[in-house]
This record gives structure tokens, C-alpha cells and sequence, in this order.
């Protein structure tokens, strides 16, 4: 196998992104795929996949790095930290990166650089004060003169399969707490967005993290399939698609995982909700990245007596809003991940209007980008307002009472994350208590998120919680150690 130094020089160069495997950068044996520029929709690189020999060994490797001995949490801490400053370094590269193959608008990409920071120096700090807990078994019958304790083992091969809307910091979440706990991880990354996981894994590799204990596989679902089929990976960190968790749960049988999936994101506005707050904080939240979160603003659930203004300000605030070329600094809505997927969220827009729904603000697709869009007249039985849209589309949604916004939000199947704006502490309480979703943020969007916090969903939004200090638990089993005095 051909040693590269840089993955991203040799793409640059030769247009071709390689599998990491071992230390060494490797081209796959498996069909080639091309990326492209998500604005202009031409090819600037390809990547070779993985088969499945390259597969096998990859996981071969990473049980035998593991099993040779894992590095002391001290050492795991350095390269985590190194990793912070060397990714600082080279912030320009990663945003450029993005905003090619994502689609990122610069302050975008300048958020994902930004929180992935965090994310290492985070996990670097969960690496350093990984510990169990004192059990009191001396309070325990006949058990006197007895001690016991817990300590936290990592599991062995993590494989982290990550979606193309969060290629550099939903990557590092998975990735760095894994290491941060022990484990080895193979990270098979979106086959929209490889070429900044191969810069993560440089900057990872140079940072001191030892040659096996990192592996980057791309390829489509068959990647996903031979990891499955091994039972040497012990845990599945997953984001995407709800559909798709299903599957690799089930593949996972007693294997343990992380699934974080679909979502219809709501936030709600209480008729107490201070406007000139909350109004910001929703465009940013229903549009930043073209609207490809989990926990973008989907459904805005505002109370009657505001809608008519909340509409209106909305509407002039969407209008003005800058789209098209990414590379644009005053672009603030840059492309989707696919003209494809542009036609679809553009075909659900005209087919809710064809029912009733009126437009606020939006236009006509351009490529793949979907001018923002503003939604009213809404039904729960159109797509826009009962599917996942996942791009640049805010739906107002009216209601009587806070009763009746909780039960449109637990409507759905899905569970991530709610914002409410209130200043009442019965409705804030309220909602706290009989939302059915992981995060519930008030005075905050549901697109609220700090890396440090526990991040995960309830029904089909998965299960298990990402954040450095509960990712690490996650990617640990609790041994207990008792010890009886002769």
C-alpha cells in the first residue's frame, strides 16, 4: 500500500480521495463516486470505495491496535488537545472545503470550525477525568471489611457512520469521544462530503493519534454492511435517516448504538413571546444551512393572537435574506446537498400551495438552491407539514392554547428537539414536562444546541445522547471491582 502524506493535496492534484487505513491513505478496490461542487453541481474530485477485503483488514486492524494497548487517558487528552490547535491552524482549508463540497455558506462553515473546537478540547477533558464511582458495600448485610468500586472500559472497534449536513463537527463528536474513551474507530463519512473527514483525519493523525486506532472507509450502504457483519465492532454511532437507523439497529442485534435520525422540528411562540428576540433567532435557525438540520424550524407554532405580525415581520425578514453562491460572504442560504434534492423540496413547496397554502417569501428554484421559503395556510396532511422537508422552508402553524401546540408537536413520530418562547413559568414548566422530545429550550429555537449539553431524541428520532461527556458513556461499558480482606 502507497503511503500518501495529504489526502487533500493528493485530491487536489489528482482528483482522487482515498481510503485511511492503518496510518496510510490507500486507494479503494470498490467503484469510483464523484463529488461534486454542490453550487455549480460540476465534479472536483472522486472517491474510491471500499470492498470488502479493504473492510475486513481495516477492522482487523483496529481490533489489533486496540487489543495491542490503548493509550493512557493523559496521552489520549494531548492528541485530542494538539488536534484543537493544529485544526485552528487550518481553518481556512476546512472552510473551503465545505463550502465547496457542502454547500456551506462562510458563516456556516465558520460555525462547524468553531463548535468542532470545542468538541475536541471537550473530549479531550473527558479523556483526562474518565473514572467510575465508590460503591458503599460496607452499608451492605455481611458485608463489612468489603470495598468496591467502578471503573469505565472502552468497548473496542467503534464504526461512526456520518451524515453529509455536519461533515466536520457531528464527525468530531463521534470520533473524539471514542478515542477520548479507548476505543478505536473506523468512520465511514457521506459520500457527499468525504473531503473534510480526510482533513479531520490528518489533522487527528498528525495530532499523534496512533496508526489504527483511525480508519476512514468511504463507500455507500455495503460499507455499512461488512461493518455489520463483523462482530469485532462493538458499537454503531449513527446519524441520518430514520429509515436507515432502523435498518443498521436491527443488524446491530445485541450490539450497542447510538442513533440519532429524522425529526419534524417545532418551536413554539406563546402569545407573551418577546418578538424582537425570538423572530432572529428562528430565520437563523430555520435557515442556516440551507435548513439541512435535524433541528431546523420546521413547524413554527405561533399563538393566534400574534400570528398576523409574526407573518408579516417573518416575511419581510425572509425576503431579505442573501442566497446563491456559497463563496459569497453576504450569502446566507447557499445551495442543498443535490439538485435532486432541490426538485423534491421544490415540488413539496408547489404542492402545498396548490392545496391552499400561501407563500410569504421564496421564488423559484435555481439549480440546486431553494430560495428561503415562507409558509402559511398550512395542513398537518401536507408533506411540508407531516414530512421531514430538510431545506430552507418555515411553516407558520396558528393555535388557541399551549395545550394544543404540545399536542401538534407529539403529533408526530419523531422526538429531537422543541423551542418555546415564553416568559411564563407554568407554560415553560409545562412544556418541559409533557413534550415528548430529548431537548426542550426555552427562550431558544429547537435548533439550540451547546456541544457540551447531552444532544439525542426520543421515538423516531433514535435514542442514546451525543455530547462529549455522555458520547464517552455511551462508548463505555461499567465494570464493577470488588476487593474482600482476608
Amino acid at each position: 500500500m502507497e503511503r500518501q502524506a495529504n489526502a487533500v493535496q493528493e485530491a487536489d492534484r489528482h482528483g482522487v480521495l482515498r481510503q485511511l487505513i492503518n496510518g496510510q491513505w490507500v486507494d479503494g478496490e470498490g467503484v469510483r463516486v464523484t463529488v461534486r461542487d454542490k453550487y455549480s453541481q460540476q465534479p472536483f474530485a472522486t472517491l474510491t470505495q471500499a470492498d470488502a477485503a479493504q473492510v475486513q483488514r481495516a477492522v482487523e486492524l483496529a481490533h489489533a491496535a486496540f487489543r495491542a494497548g490503548v493509550p493512557s487517558a493523559y496521552e489520549r487528552g494531548v492528541v485530542l488537545d494538539r488536534a484543537a490547535t493544529l485544526l485552528e491552524a487550518r481553518a481556512d482549508a476546512f472552510v473551503r472545503a465545505m463550502q465547496r463540497e457542502a454547500g456551506f455558506t462562510q458563516s456556516d462553515a465558520m460555525g462547524e470550525v468553531r463548535r468542532c473546537l470545542q468538541t475536541l478540547k471537550l473530549s479531550a477533558d473527558e479523556a483526562r477525568r474518565l473514572a467510575g464511582d465508590v460503591i458503599p458495600l460496607a452499608g451492605a448485610p455481611g458485608a463489612a471489611g468489603r470495598l468496591g468500586f467502578t471503573i469505565r472500559v472502552p468497548l473496542g472497534v467503534v464504526a461512526a457512520i456520518t451524515p453529509f449536513n455536519s461533515p466536520l463537527n457531528t464527525v468530531t463528536h463521534k470520533v473524539a469521544p471514542a478515542f477520548a474513551a479507548g476505543n478505536a474507530v473506523i468512520l465511514k463519512p457521506s459520500t457527499h462530503t468525504p473531503l473534510t473527514a480526510c482533513l479531520l483525519a490528518e489533522v487527528l493523525m498528525e495530532a499523534g493519534l496512533p496508526p489504527g486506532f483511525l480508519s476512514v472507509l468511504h463507500g455507500s450502504g455495503d460499507v455499512v454492511g461488512w461493518l455489520q457483519a463483523d462482530p469485532r465492532v462493538r458499537f454503531f454511532a449513527f446519524t441520518g435517516s430514520t429509515e436507515v437507523g432502523r435498518l443498521i439497529q436491527q443488524a446491530a442485534g445485541l450490539r450497542r448504538t447510538q442513533m440519532e435520525l429524522g425529526s419534524i422540528a417545532c418551536t413554539i411562540l406563546c402569545e407573551d413571546a418577546r418578538l424582537d428576540a425570538a423572530l432572529p433567532k428562528i430565520v437563523n435557525a430555520g435557515y442556516r444551512k440551507a435548513g439541512q438540520v435535524c433541528t431546523s424550524v420546521q413547524l413554527l407554532l405561533v399563538h393566534e393572537s400574534l400570528q398576523a405580525e409574526v407573518e408579516q415581520r417573518l416575511a419581510s425578514m425572509v425576503q431579505a435574506l442573501a442566497y446563491g453562491d456559497p463563496s459569497d460572504d453576504k450569502t446566507f442560504v447557499g445551495p442543498v446537498i443535490s439538485e435532486d434534492a432541490a426538485i423534491r423540496i421544490e415540488a413539496w413547496i408547489e404542492e402545498a400551495m396548490a392545496s391552499g397554502a400561501k407563500r410569504l417569501a421564496g421564488g423559484a428554484r435555481q439549480g440546486a438552491v431553494v430560495p428561503p421559503t415562507l409558509l402559511t395556510n398550512i395542513r398537518d396532511d401536507m408533506r411540508v407539514g407531516c414530512s421531514e422537508v430538510f431545506g430552507p422552508v418555515v411553516c407558520v402553524v396558528p393555535f388557541k392554547t399551549l395545550a394544543q401546540a404540545v399536542a401538534r408537536v407529539n403529533a408526530t413520530p419523531f422526538g429531537l428537539a422543541t423551542g418555546i418562547f415564553t416568559n411564563q413559568l407554568d407554560a415553560a414548566f409545562a412544556a418541559a414536562q409533557q413534550l415528548e422530545v430529548g431537548g426542550v429550550h426555552i427562550n431558544e429555537t429547537s435548533s439550540s444546541r451547546v456541544d457540551l449539553m447531552p444532544y439525542g431524541g426520543s421515538k423516531d428520532s433514535g435514542f442514546g445522547r451525543e455530547g462529549p461527556r455522555y458520547a464517552v458513556h455511551e462508548m463505555t461499558e461499567e465494570r464493577v471491582v470488588t476487593f474482600t480482606t482476608n
